[in-house]
């Protein structure tokens, strides 16, 4: 059964598992008797289910009525608590404007005048049920006092109902909290009371309409600050696009909003550029800053928590954790997170999680700056800590002095300690926080005797004293802390000394738990009951007030003095560039390293207006150089030796495709490759002779492109693809014409001749120099060179009787050979006959097969019609031609549509690995005119962001 009260209250419509709807007017009497008459179906459900949808329906009003009254409650009482009633309307109208845009609940929430007609169509409808209803105590089978009982509880209801909405209605008006909601607990009883079986079920079904009301409310809270933000960013960008489109249409280049810094970050970014241009600490850098010396476990670590407000650093027990400078700048915020200076990451101080991350962070930072066996570094790590109440400064924490050194740390690790905290105290505008252990004898300290060496009239140095609480309980004469607070016991002197308590020596108690006990202990202590010390001297917060007062005086006083040396200083390199390279533009290691990639670029897409000709031609001379070898040792001399053309053509066939199935893919992709790197080198070459050429980028260039070459890997898929044609090209022994013919002949020709011309050299090498030489320029041979003359006069006269001689000598002619060289006093051996004989038949044997060249010319038609003729070289040439000509042709197809984008983009990668390595910029990009264009920009940076520091300073003023 379903109830449904309608906008506008005028009628009531209640359907009994019907689709119809039935008017609310004459026809309900007709029906609510035929419910309670006797006339019900077997469906019609019973009354008290009715009056749970009725129920239900009129709860759903009455939270999201009462949602609006506890909206206006939360302003009556932050009003009335803030300025009373002049105030409080003032303070409405303000957050009332401020709200979310509510204006959608119009649509279901009904207003007075409908909220009027509802209540009145409510008391109607309970005396028409009270007069016209008879309940037929047969529904459900129920007994006669069921039925009394259920008969009074539909009335009780119905007033009940009535008088709720009209006491609700004045509630609202009068905007009481607590009345609507006990009001609600109220309805809330009173409609689950009859469904409830228990008294457990009946607390149930109030806690979870408790419960449902605050989700509902909570759910539209959230939804309505989400659309009110995102309403807001998108009003935001929408004037920011609306201002810029006006710029662009006037011709004008908008300005992009400069992001405001604090005082505090600025000062930072001015010592970090500091320590950046002067890695040695050198007298360039003089800005203060807060340097935090002391011994070893002096809880000078602690004291930089206390003031910075949380634990950042990495805790051990006993061990140096502290192993190089950590530079914390503090400054106040709306939350409480630390940033390292080269991360975007930002740690949330108040989550644990993110503060275990934050000193794992710190540790593995201190870790990787000690190389090369070292125990401490020199190496700055920079950090932010921004909070609410947070004193702005800059804080150096120092590793700590130690006295001993373990056989776990390096030798120098002591002295090195040493040089650098005193390399950081000697700044003369370094204020020096030093850190003294209260619960251990003063006679052993080793900080002060070295801040006292450094700054001797103490008028930059601040004591401090830690770890009082022990102090005070183990100390027989509180006389001693006294002495040490007022500066009469250490010989050191200072502008304030205070004491401290960082810890119950808990290293996980919080921060605030510390304060806390800080506080008690000093509002309790004797020291400050008996006088001892003064009130102004403890605490860390006082600590950090009189360092932070203490700092920005001192920033005040020196700062413009470090922008008048920074001036000076880029005047004075200004002049020495003006003289040195005065048609030159300054250019740091970045610019003249985008500079080289340009150029190197622009060369890669030179490689694209190479003809294909081009590329074909090189491609067929630089593969011949490389395989001419082997065909000519390997195929050719030793089939054409055996001296019969079957045995020739057979052995050509088998070598040929041994050769093709094993070797020559990967011989011609690497001829490919050659071919592509030989190009480009040529490109490059060519540019570096060019007028306008720089001679800076040389270096910078071969680097990459050497890099680049050996990073490419021709594709695997080639090597299988040129077996194939080339496989199919060599199996083909006809020559179609007369042209093809010509070709190998020349072919032929030429390459005998080259190999004649290497044997020429080999003989003469051999044997020395010839007759002409020796009586024109007075050239002797010498006595090895004689005796391969002799041998070489004896081998001419077997070849001349015998022209077509087999390549190996016999036993009988090498001993022949060896007498008649006796007859003339000369003894050589079998081998040394050998090696002059394969030279002299090499030569021999070229010069044979140059005249069948010569003879084969004319003899294309012989050939043609199967003629008996001696040109099956010309046919194996031909053949080696055509497998470089197909070879060629797909190798300059994969290298102009594969081979040389992916050199372009292996070149792009080593340029962007090298980019992001300045260590390569700086052994590649070299002299003085890189280093002094660094130099100049460096001061120009640190210049210009000393003034606009200063300029924010004076502004603060």
């Amino acid at each position: 059964m379903e109830h449904l009260l309608k906008g506008k209250f005028g009628r009531l419509v209640i359907s009994s598992y019907s689709n119809q709807p039935i008017r609310y007017g004459t026809q309900k009497r007709m029906y609510i008797s035929s419910i309670w008459g006797g006339r019900a179906t077997e469906r019609t459900k019973p009354l008290f289910y009715q009056h749970y949808k009725f129920q239900k329906r009129e709860y759903g009003m009455f939270v999201v009525r009462a949602l609006r009254g506890v909206l206006k409650i939360r302003y009556l009482l932050l009003g009335g608590a803030v300025a009373g009633g002049g105030a409080l309307n003032k303070k409405y109208n303000d957050w009332k404007e401020g709200m979310p845009n509510l204006k959608w609940l119009d649509d279901v929430l009904p207003d007075n005048d409908k909220w009027n007609q509802w209540r009145g169509n409510l008391i109607e409808l309970r005396d028409n049920v009270k007069n016209n209803i008879d309940i037929d105590p047969r529904i459900a089978a129920l007994s006669e006092a069921k039925y009394a009982q259920l008969k009074s509880w539909f009335d009780q209801r119905l007033d009940d109902a009535v008088a709720a909405a009209e006491k609700v209605e004045q509630q609202s008006a009068n905007s009481s909290s607590k009345e609507i909601k006990n009001e609600i607990q109220d309805k809330h009883t009173a409609f689950a009371r009859p469904f409830a079986k228990k008294d457990g079920e009946e607390d149930r079904v109030k806690k979870e309409a408790q419960q449902r009301l605050n989700e509902i409310q909570e759910e539209m809270m959230q939804t309505q600050i989400k659309y009110q933000r995102e309403l807001e960013k998108l009003e935001r960008e929408n004037k920011e696009l609306r201002k810029q489109n006006l710029l662009l249409k006037q011709g004008r280049k908008p300005n992009l909003k400069k992001i405001k810094r604090s005082l505090i970050d600025m000062y930072s970014e001015v010592l970090d550029e500091l320590a950046d241009y002067d890695i040695g600490y050198n007298t360039q850098d003089q800005l203060p800053r807060v340097v935090v010396v002391g011994d070893q476990s002096s809880g000078k670590t602690s004291v930089l928590e206390m003031i910075a407000q949380a634990r950042i650093f990495p805790r051990g027990a006993g061990e140096m954790m502290t192993r190089a400078p950590v530079k914390v700048t503090l400054s106040e915020g709306p939350y409480h997170v630390a940033q390292f200076r080269d991360s975007s990451r930002e740690f949330d101080l108040t989550k644990e999680s993110d503060l275990a991350d934050l000193r794992r962070e710190v540790e593995l930072r201190m870790r990787n700056s000690v190389k090369g066996g070292k125990t401490v570094s020199s190496e700055v790590i920079s950090m932010t800590v921004k909070g609410p109440g947070l004193q702005r400064m800059v804080l150096v924490d120092l590793p700590g002095i130690i006295s001993t050194q373990t056989t776990d740390m390096a030798a120098d690790t002591r002295e090195s300690i040493r040089q650098m905290t005193q390399a950081y105290m000697n700044n003369p505008n370094a204020i020096i926080l030093c850190i003294q252990d209260g619960s251990v004898d003063a006679e052993r300290s080793n900080v002060t005797d070295l801040v006292a060496n450094c700054d001797p009239s103490g008028k930059r140095t601040i004591f401090v004293l830690t770890k009082v609480d022990m102090a005070e309980e183990n100390l027989a004469d509180p006389s001693r802390i006294r002495k040490i607070l007022s500066g009469k016991l250490f010989p050191m002197k200072a502008l304030g000394y205070f004491a401290v308590v960082t810890g119950r020596g808990r290293k996980d108690d919080a921060i605030q738990t510390i304060k806390d006990y800080e506080e008690n202990f000093f509002r309790n202590s004797k020291l400050l009951k008996d006088s001892q010390i003064r009130s102004t001297q403890v605490t860390t917060r006082n600590l950090s007030l009189a360092v932070a007062d203490c700092f920005w005086k001192m920033v005040r006083e020196t700062v413009e003095q470090q922008a008048d040396s920074f001036k000076a200083r880029r005047f004075n390199l200004e002049t020495e560039w003006k003289n040195n390279f005065p048609r030159l533009r300054e250019q740091d290691r970045d610019e003249l390293f985008e500079r080289a990639r340009g150029e190197i670029l622009d060369e890669v897409v030179n490689l694209s207006q190479v003809s294909p000709r081009e590329w074909e031609e090189r491609l067929l001379v630089n593969m011949w150089g490389k395989v001419s070898g082997n065909v000519f040792e390997n195929i050719y001399l030793p089939a054409a030796q055996t001296g019969a053309s079957e045995t020739f053509n057979t052995a050509v066939d088998i070598k040929l495709r041994q050769w093709a199935e094993s070797t020559l893919p990967a011989q011609s992709v690497e001829c490919g490759w050659e071919s592509l790197k030989s190009e480009f080198q040529k490109f490059m070459q060519r540019a570096s002779q060019a007028p306008e050429h720089d001679d800076i980028f040389d270096q910078l260039k071969r680097a990459v492109v050497n890099e680049a070459m050996n990073r490419h890997k021709w594709e695997d898929k080639a090597s299988d693809m040129l077996r194939v044609i080339q496989l199919n090209t060599l199996e083909d022994r006809t020559i179609a014409d007369k042209r093809d013919w010509d070709q190998a002949v020349k072919f032929l020709e030429a390459s005998v001749k080259a190999k004649m011309k290497e044997s020429e050299e080999t003989l003469k090498a051999l044997l020395g120099p010839s007759v002409k030489e020796r009586w024109l320029y007075w050239k002797y041979q010498s006595e090895v060179q004689s005796k391969r003359q002799q041998v070489k006069n004896e081998l001419d006269r077997i070849l001349y009787s015998n022209d077509k001689h087999p390549p190996i000598l016999s036993y009988d002619e090498l001993t022949t050979v060896r007498n008649n060289l006796q007859r003339n006093a000369i003894e050589v051996d079998n081998e040394f006959v050998r090696e002059i004989w394969n030279a002299v038949y090499r030569r021999h044997f070229l010069n044979k097969a140059l005249g069948r060249a010569y003879d084969c010319k004319k003899a294309f038609y012989l050939y043609h019609q199967q003629m008996d003729v001696d040109c099956a070289d010309v046919v194996l040439f031909h053949r080696v031609q055509q497998m470089m000509k197909v070879t060629s042709n797909a190798l300059r197809q994969q290298i102009t549509n594969r081979e040389a984008r992916r050199l372009d983009k292996e070149i792009k990668e080593v340029l962007d690995d090298y980019s992001q390595d300045q260590g390569k910029k700086v052994q590649l990009l070299t002299g003085r005119r890189v280093t002094l264009a660094e130099e100049l920009k460096r001061v120009r940076q640190i210049q210009e962001k000393l003034e606009e520091f200063i300029q924010a300073l004076n502004k603060e003023k």
